[in-house]
């Protein structure tokens, strides 16, 4: 489970995901958690930026506590599990991101470890999100991030990692009319060679703790 991410820099966005304009409004972010609202690219004739809950509450839903459970969608099965297979149909998003980060919680007590991509200070995760009119006065659009199997870097210390996208493939998993059955193949490991990834202190696992003193590495 991915349950911690950050996007350190949110003026990359605008140039990154050609959005119109300069995005605005946006604080940095070291360890985001679920429940809160992040930024989220969407496609909507042109890419745009919105701010989304972390944790999908499927249209159907009738209690926003299972915003809680449905923060990652297993890319193996998003398109017949029935809180996930509408979304991805018809609702797929990017997760902006510099880094995520696993809890490192073991039986022998391995500290959490913070993951990042060595090519590109700016990476994008598969997503779904989807829209709920039922469980609070205004509609909540909320999002779950996609995860596969690890990479030989990632399962070291954990055994799934969040689907990165190669910048070449964004396009086609926000485009509205692919079709789902050709964009499993865009939903596996990114290269280990190209992450690195250092171990910080127990402070991430605080979500109160959103600072840059939690990506700093752990002196041995």
């Amino acid at each position: 489970m991915c349950a911690r991410y950050g996007l350190t820099d949110p003026r990359l966005l605008a140039n990154r995901f050609s959005l119109p304009g300069e995005v605005a409004g946006l604080a940095p972010r070291y360890n985001a958690a679920p429940t809160q609202r992040l930024p989220v690219i969407v496609q909507r004739g042109a890419n745009e930026v919105e701010a989304m809950r972390w944790g999908l509450i499927p249209a159907s839903a009738k209690d926003l506590g299972i915003g809680g459970t449905l923060i990652n969608a297993r890319s193996e099965t998003v398109a017949e599990k029935p809180s996930f297979r509408r979304p991805f149909r018809t609702r797929r998003c990017l997760i902006p991101a510099t880094h995520f980060i696993e809890s490192g919680e073991t039986p022998r007590g391995r500290p959490p470890h913070v993951i990042r991509l060595t090519d590109a200070p700016l990476f994008a995760s598969a997503g779904i999100y989807d829209e709920n009119a039922r469980v609070a006065d205004e509609p909540i659009r909320s999002f779950a991030l996609l995860t596969t199997a690890p990479n030989g870097l990632v399962e070291h210390l954990h055994d799934r990692m969040p689907v990165i996208l190669r910048p070449e493939d964004e396009a086609a998993w926000l485009d509205p009319d692919a079709d789902p059955r050709d964009l499993h193949a865009l939903l596996r490991p990114y290269p280990a060679e190209a992450m690195e990834a250092y171990a910080v202190s127990r402070l991430v696992n605080s979500p109160r703790v959103d600072t840059p003193e939690v990506l700093r590495p752990l002196v041995a």
